[in-house]
C-alpha cells in the first residue's frame, strides 16, 4: 500500500459548546477517490479546509507530503484583480502546467473565459472555480459539492473527467448517482469523529446500518452490564473492601459511559398537511409557446397533468424549464396556446433561490408567519419549538435568524413550512440543493407519498429515478430549439427511451437508403439469420443468468445476518464485492440476451 500524501489524525475543533471535531481522520493516498459524507452541520466542509490548509485545527496531526500539490474548490471564489475568466483560471496554473488545459475545461463548462468574472452568476462562478482546480491536475483535489447549480449534461461530463483523472479526490455532495459513479472509497463524518469503509457511495448506506446495529447492541450490553453491577452492589456478599472499591469504581465508569454515549442524529419526521381534494384534471396546456426575442424557449407544446401525477422537469441550463414550469403553473402567460388550471389547487412552492426568506426573520416567526408561539399542522394546534424538532432544529434556535443558518437548514427549513400548510398541488424547483441524504430520503417519501400532484425541476438522477412518473425534456438535450418531449418514467428511464427511438429513426434511414432489390432479397430466401454464436448465446444465456441469480441469493442469505459485520469485517466486505460483480455480470447478461432478442424478432420479421 502506497504511503499517504496526506493524513489528518486526531483532529479536534470546536466554536465553543459541543466540540464539532472530536478525533476525526482522513488519509489520502495517490489515485484515490474518497467521498466524504454526513450529516449536514457534522463538519465535513471543516475538516475539508483543515485538509486545505485554511483552517487550522485546535489539536491534532496534520501531514502533506512536501512535494505533493492541492486544490480546493471554493465555494465563494474571489474574482479580485481578475479582468476575465480566463485569467483567473489560469492564476491557479503551476510551472510547466499546459494552458490549453484551462481552454478545454471552460469550453466544456460552458464558458468562453472572456466572461466578466464581476458580471457571473452563482452557477458560472462555480464553473469558473472548477476549471481553476482541475486545470493544474493536483496531486490533491478537494471539491466541496462541485456539481451545485451544474446541468445535467455538465453533471455527466463531470464524472467522466474525475474518473480518469490522475489527481486523489476528497468530495462532498448530495448528488447519489455522482458520488456512486465517481468514488471508490467513502468516510463517514459522524458525531465528530470519522469511519473509513474502502469500498465506494453505492455500498455506504447498508454499512452504515451495520454499524449503527452493532453500536446499539453494545449499549444495549452496557446497559444490562450496569444492571448487572448495581444488583451486586445492593445485594452482594462483601468482600475484601480494596476489591469492592474497584468495582464500584469500573461502575462508575461504565454509568458515565452510558449516560455520555451521543446516538446518531435524529431523522427528520414529518407528513405533508392534507387539503381537500383537487380536481381530477389538474393542469391542461394546448399548443403553449414562449419566445424571448428570436429565440424560442417552448414551441407548441400540450400536456394534461392529472391529479396524483408526479412530472420532473429536466434539461441544460438555459434551457426552459423554469419558464415552462411557471407557464403550466399560471405564473407566466404563454405568447400563443391556453392553460387551464383545474378547481380547487393549494399550490405550494419550494424556489430554488430561496427567495421568499427574509434573512432576518427568526425560525420561529417564519414558520408562524408572526401568529405567536403555535401553527396549525393538519388541524392541530403545534408549539412552534416541538414542530422544529421534527426537522432537526434545537429548541434554542426558536429565535435565531435566518441568516445564521447553512444552505441545507435554510432548506429544510423552507420544507417545514411547506409541510405545515394545506397543499394539493407541490411545485418544487431544484428542491434538493443543499440537502444532506438523510433529509433528501424524506423529501423523496414525502414526494412518492403525496396524495397530490407534484411538478419538480431536478439535475437529480437519483431522486427523479425514485419519484417521478414521468419526464419532461428537450427534444434536442445538446442544443435545445423549445421543442419539449413527455417521457414515461423516471430519467434513467427517459434515456432509454431517447436511445430505443433514436436506434429506431436509424434503422428507419437505412431501410429507406437500401435499394429495392436489396429489400427484395432480404424478404426472399436469402434472408438474414443469426450467426451460430448468436443463437448459441440466446439460448445460453437464460441459464447463466439463473445460476447468476442463485449465486446472488447465496450470498445475500449470508449477508442477511446482522452481527456479520461486527464479527467478521473481512468476509463481509468479501461478500459485498462479489456481489457487486454477480450484479454488474447479470445485467451485462440481460442486456446482451434483450438485444438478441430484439433482433431475432426483426430478423425474423
Amino acid at each position: 500500500m502506497a504511503p499517504p500524501i496526506l493524513k489528518l489524525d486526531d483532529i479536534f475543533l470546536s466554536f465553543g459548546g459541543a466540540p464539532l471535531l472530536a478525533g476525526a481522520g482522513l488519509q489520502i493516498e495517490p489515485d484515490d477517490k474518497i467521498c466524504l459524507v454526513g450529516r449536514n452541520g457534522s463538519g465535513k466542509s471543516t475538516l475539508l479546509k483543515i485538509a486545505a490548509g485554511l483552517v487550522e485545527a485546535q489539536s491534532g496531526e496534520v501531514f502533506r507530503h512536501p512535494s505533493s500539490t492541492v486544490r480546493y474548490l471554493e465555494q465563494a471564489p474571489d474574482f479580485a484583480g481578475f479582468n476575465t475568466v480566463q485569467a483567473y483560471a489560469e492564476a491557479g496554473l503551476g510551472p510547466g502546467d499546459d494552458p490549453y488545459r484551462v481552454t478545454y475545461l471552460l469550453s466544456h463548462l460552458g464558458l468562453s473565459g472572456d466572461e466578466d468574472p464581476r458580471m457571473l452568476s452563482g452557477g458560472e462562478s462555480r464553473r469558473a472555480a472548477l476549471a481553476r482546480v482541475m486545470a493544474p491536475e493536483p496531486d490533491i483535489l478537494l471539491l466541496d459539492e462541485p456539481t451545485n447549480h451544474l446541468d445535467l449534461p455538465t453533471i455527466e461530463w463531470l464524472e467522466g473527467e474525475l474518473q480518469k483523472t490522475r489527481s486523489a479526490l476528497v468530495l462532498i455532495s448530495h448528488d447519489r448517482r455522482f458520488l456512486e459513479k465517481v468514488s471508490t472509497a467513502t468516510v463517514w463524518l459522524d458525531r465528530g469523529t470519522s469511519r473509513r469503509l474502502d469500498r465506494g457511495f453505492a455500498h455506504f448506506e447498508a454499512w452504515r446500518d451495520q454499524v449503527l446495529e452493532a453500536e446499539e447492541l453494545e449499549q444495549h450490553k452496557l446497559g444490562k452490564s450496569i444492571e448487572r453491577e448495581e444488583h451486586w452492589l445492593r445485594y452482594g456478599v462483601t468482600a475484601r473492601r480494596k476489591r469492592n472499591m474497584r468495582r464500584l469504581g469500573e461502575l462508575q465508569t461504565m454509568r458515565s459511559n452510558y449516560r455520555g454515549h451521543k446516538g446518531p442524529q435524529g431523522t427528520v419526521q414529518a407528513t405533508v398537511s392534507d387539503a381537500q381534494e383537487s380536481g381530477k384534471l389538474v393542469i391542461e396546456a394546448d399548443k403553449i409557446t414562449k419566445s424571448f426575442g428570436e429565440r424560442a424557449i417552448v414551441t407548441p407544446f400540450s400536456i394534461r397533468v392529472h391529479r396524483g401525477d408526479c412530472i420532473g422537469l429536466v434539461g441544460p441550463n438555459g434551457a426552459g424549464k423554469t419558464t415552462l414550469l411557471k407557464m403550466l403553473t399560471g405564473q407566466l402567460s404563454p405568447d400563443s396556446g391556453i392553460v387551464k388550471l383545474g378547481t380547487n389547487l393549494e399550490i405550494a412552492t419550494l424556489d430554488q433561490k430561496r427567495e421568499d426568506l427574509d434573512l432576518e426573520d427568526t425560525l420561529a416567526n417564519y414558520l408562524t408567519d408572526g401568529r405567536g408561539e403555535n401553527l396549525l399542522v393538519n388541524g392541530e394546534q403545534r408549539h412552534v419549538t416541538g414542530y422544529m424538532k421534527e426537522f432537526l432544529f434545537q429548541p434554542e434556535q426558536a429565535r435565531t435568524p435566518i441568516r445564521n443558518l447553512s444552505g441545507g437548514e435554510r432548506a429544510r427549513l423552507m420544507l417545514a413550512r411547506i409541510l405545515s400548510r394545506p397543499t394539493n398541488l407541490l411545485i418544487l424547483d431544484e428542491p434538493t440543493n443543499d440537502l444532506d441524504i438523510e433529509t433528501l430520503d424524506l423529501l423523496q417519501e414525502i414526494v412518492a407519498g403525496f396524495p397530490g400532484t407534484v411538478i419538480l425541476v431536478s439535475h437529480d438522477r437519483d431522486f427523479l429515478d425514485r419519484t417521478v412518473t414521468s419526464t419532461i425534456a428537450p427534444a434536442v438535450p445538446d442544443a435545445p430549439d423549445g421543442r419539449w418531449i413527455e417521457y414515461a418514467g423516471g430519467y434513467s428511464d427517459m434515456l432509454v427511451q431517447r436511445k430505443g427511438a433514436l436506434e429506431e429513426r436509424k434503422r428507419a434511414e437505412k431501410a429507406a437508403e437500401k435499394p429495392k432489390t436489396q429489400q427484395a432479397t432480404a424478404s426472399g430466401s436469402s434472408k438474414v439469420k443469426l450467426s451460430f454464436k448468436q443463437k448459441f448465446a440466446l439460448e445460453n444465456l437464460p441459464k447463466e443468468m439463473a445460476k447468476t441469480e442463485a449465486e446472488i441469493a447465496k450470498r445475500e442469505q449470508v449477508m442477511a445476518d446482522p452481527n456479520l459485520f461486527t464479527r467478521d469485517p473481512a468476509a463481509f466486505n468479501r461478500l459485498a464485492g462479489e456481489m457487486e460483480k454477480l450484479r454488474a455480470s447479470l445485467t451485462d447478461m440481460e442486456e446482451e440476451w434483450l438485444e438478441l432478442e430484439m433482433l431475432r424478432e426483426e430478423l425474423e420479421g
